[in-house]
């Protein structure tokens, strides 16, 4: 299962984001195999960006791990608003 987390940020407040996600990712990514990306959309709108984390094949519990490493590194002080999550599954098709 592929995980997309997106989530609103203050412009003013992206550098100090981009730290705390770049620390967890790295950790997660030792502790848990996953491979992570960090993106972002190329406008701001209204001083806001819109970034989002990618976590891909990731083990069953990973979401629960996620969770309590976004707490850890206190991820949520530099967001506006909720991290929204979807799940996504590889499709493979009929030989």
């Amino acid at each position: 299962m592929d995980l997309y987390i997106y989530y609103k940020v203050k412009q003013a407040d992206a550098a100090s984001l981009l730290a705390a996600v770049v620390t967890m990712q790295t950790s997660l990514a030792q502790r848990h195999g996953v491979a992570c990306q960090l993106k972002r959309r190329p406008e701001t709108s209204e001083g806001l960006q819109t970034w989002m984390e990618v976590y891909a094949a990731t083990p069953e519990g990973f979401a629960a791990a996620l969770q309590q490493a976004v707490a850890e590194a206190d991820v949520d002080q530099f967001t506006t608003g909720l991290r929204h999550t979807e799940a996504f599954m590889d499709v493979i098709p009929c030989a």
